[in-house]
């Protein structure tokens, strides 16, 4: 088998419970050159970059979910909101307690004011962060792919009944239990993942993914060769084409290894 693509999620993937790197992936990066490296995760590309800065010119990124696909720096892929359509979801997430929008811009992520921890915890998905004053007001000034919404008490899977009722033409989708992102419904890893095989003239056969959730279901499609983790969602799991060892046993790694 010739694999030519491998993608992997990040969290509950790639890295482990204490978010770590395995230590031998980026010289993995480096040693395969002729394999396209994606790294497809719900977080925001600047985030990332500053996980993999030692390769980070040697990986493709797909961000948020697969709102952005970046290359060396360059938007090469986007599937933008419609302003009307953030305006609306905003005041739908303003009426539920518990609940804080992030909305995703090309240029930074924008919140809005919030407790320490709520802070925090979107920190440390988006290195690059504005607290604003009005959302509405900065959703003109980006272009935006994805709104975030960090659920307290990891309850998000709770809190997705709240969002039956979208335009037909966006999805909410859960990426973690205290995490549902809304977006337009043609955006998922998934098509990114393809954009990329496209541009590259790479098959779905010589592709891999690895993932553990929910937003990983396209991602596990656009490859032939689909691993969920051990640790993953059961309804991943009965769809990847394998199942690989947890996070936290270097799962990815065990795998690419025998490449």
């Amino acid at each position: 088998m010739k694999i030519r693509l491998v993608a992997s999620d990040m969290d509950g993937t790639l890295l482990d419970s204490n978010k770590q790197l395995p230590p031998d992936f980026m010289a993995w990066v480096k040693n395969h050159p002729d394999i396209k490296t994606v790294i497809a995760s719900g977080r925001q590309y600047y985030t990332l970059v500053k996980d993999f800065l030692p390769v980070k010119d040697e990986l493709v990124y797909v961000a948020e979910n697969g709102g952005f696909v970046f290359e060396k720096g360059s938007i090469i892929y986007s599937n933008e909101m419609k302003k009307e359509d953030i305006h609306t979801c905003l005041a739908l997430i303003e009426n539920l307690k518990g609940m804080t929008p992030i909305v995703c811009g090309a240029e930074s992520a924008y919140m809005k004011k919030a407790e320490e921890n709520v802070y925090r915890e979107a920190a440390m998905y988006y290195a690059r962060l504005q607290l604003v004053e009005n959302l509405y007001e900065t959703v003109s000034q980006d272009t935006v792919v994805k709104i975030a919404i960090f659920v307290e008490e990891k309850k998000a899977e709770d809190a997705m009944q709240y969002f039956d009722d979208l335009k037909e033409h966006l999805a909410a989708v859960l990426s973690g239990d205290s995490w549902i992102d809304i977006s337009n419904r043609t955006v998922n890893k998934g098509i990114a993942v393809e954009a990329i095989q496209k541009k590259y003239g790479i098959d779905r056969t010589e592709s891999m993914a690895f993932g553990d959730y929910l937003n990983d279901v396209g991602l596990i499609k656009s490859c032939e060769e689909s691993y969920c983790m051990e640790n993953g969602h059961p309804d991943l799991k009965a769809l990847a084409k394998y199942v690989t060892a947890s996070n936290d046993e270097n799962g990815v790694m065990k795998v690419l290894e025998k490449l």
